[in-house]
């Protein structure tokens, strides 16, 4: 007999003391993740430890790819449906910094360590809470740990995997280490972009109005700002850095400006992109400077409605756990799901501070909770409560 939500759900209480127990083995596992640098396109050995321990944990064909995705698989009892777990590999922290991971009252601290090293440790980690647990699926369990998914990576690692599996996917469960209670069914149009300017060798500084890289980019941003933003679709364009000159004495000759246009709408997300161009193809043609964009992501808006079997089972499950949902639209893996019209979600495990910086740290005691939900999201899933059919 097939076990029903409610059952799922007022099983999470009995095992959380096993999980705590086991929680001790995943932090383990997340110092070694944490400790092994990962930026995007060098994850290689991260993946190396991901298929050791899939390899511990008796998984199926353990196996890379041609772009660096680690993956297992958990056969299930029937076997005649997919479910597929995912956690981006990738940090944004270079091969040279210190990764030492630090392991405090409370507190786990290190680079990457809530994005997304928490989120690896417990997708890696979740087979052994099943096999301890004695539970066992129905559905087959792809495990995987993607790359090339931050910045310019633009989530390739799982946009490859899913154009060339073979494969029906049923469900798609998206794991990122912060922040519990976060939930995401529905993806926001992106633009990810990077503007260049060079102020080249015969510039004529004698020029009206002739200036360095810094004055060229201020007017760009200055332009940018200046651009209408409609309310409905919601619109928005955010830079995210600024980086030019070297000090005093010294003119700026090269600078660069990274920006992201959002929008509910795929057209005007498009359309934003665009307009920027234009502005920076604009500037550079009565200043004299060499100025270019060039696009490094993008994401097209979609997802599943609020009324979705999977949204609703996902904010069932947290609602149970005395989780208040924190539901917003995401632009991780959850993008390449929704390109290919699989249902997927992403979830948080823990709490934390810092994030992507030097000062990154998690707490520890949420983590156990933060498992409790991706077991009751996953049995609910396998037992096909989330399904749309």
């Amino acid at each position: 007999m097939r076990m029903s939500f409610d059952a799922i759900l007022e099983a999470l209480p009995r095992y959380r003391e096993r999980m705590a127990e086991l929680s001790e083995i995943m932090l383990a596992n997340l110092v070694m993740i944490a400790e092994t640098p990962a930026p995007t396109f060098s994850e290689e050995r991260r993946t190396g430890f991901v298929l050791e321990r899939m390899n511990e944990y008796q998984l199926l064909n353990c196996s890379t790819d041609e772009v660096g995705n680690g993956l297992g698989i958990l056969p299930g009892e029937v076997g005649d449906r997919n479910i597929l777990l995912v956690a981006h590999m990738d940090t944004v922290f270079p091969d040279g910094m210190d990764h030492m991971v630090t392991i405090e009252p409370g507190y786990v601290s290190g680079l990457g360590i809530g994005d997304n090293s928490l989120g690896v440790a417990a997708v890696v980690t979740l087979p052994l809470i099943l096999k301890d647990l004695g539970i066992k699926l129905d559905s087959n369990l792809i495990v995987m740990g993607t790359s090339r998914s931050l910045g310019r990576g633009n989530i390739e690692g799982i946009r490859f995997f899913l154009d060339n599996m073979e494969i029906p996917i049923s469900a798609g469960v998206c794991v990122e280490g912060v922040k519990l209670g976060r939930l995401s069914y529905s993806s926001i149009g992106m633009v990810r972009g990077e503007i260049r300017c060079e102020v080249p060798e015969e510039y004529d500084w004698s020029r009206f109005g002739a200036g360095g890289a810094i004055v060229n980019m201020s007017e760009v941003i200055n332009r940018i700002f200046e651009i209408p933003l409609s309310r409905r679709p919601r619109s928005t364009i955010v830079l995210n850095s600024v980086e030019s000159g070297a000090g005093f004495n010294t003119i700026p000759t090269k600078g660069t400006v990274q920006f992201e246009a959002r929008s509910e709408s795929g057209p005007m997300v498009h359309q934003l992109a665009e307009t920027i161009e234009n502005i920076a193809a604009e500037v550079a043609s009565h200043t004299g400077a060499e100025i270019t964009m060039e696009v490094v992501a993008q994401r097209e808006p979609g997802g599943v409605e609020f009324s979705h079997p999977l949204a609703v089972g996902a904010r069932r499950v947290l609602t149970h756990l005395d989780i208040k949902p924190r539901i917003r639209p995401s632009t991780s893996e959850l993008s390449a799901f929704i390109d290919k019209g699989i249902p997927a979600v992403t979830i948080g495990l823990s709490t934390g501070e810092n994030l992507n910086e030097k000062g990154e740290r998690i707490h520890i005691d949420p983590i156990t909770t933060g498992l409790q939900q991706l077991l009751g999201l996953i049995l609910a899933v396998d037992k096909g409560y989330c399904d749309e059919n």
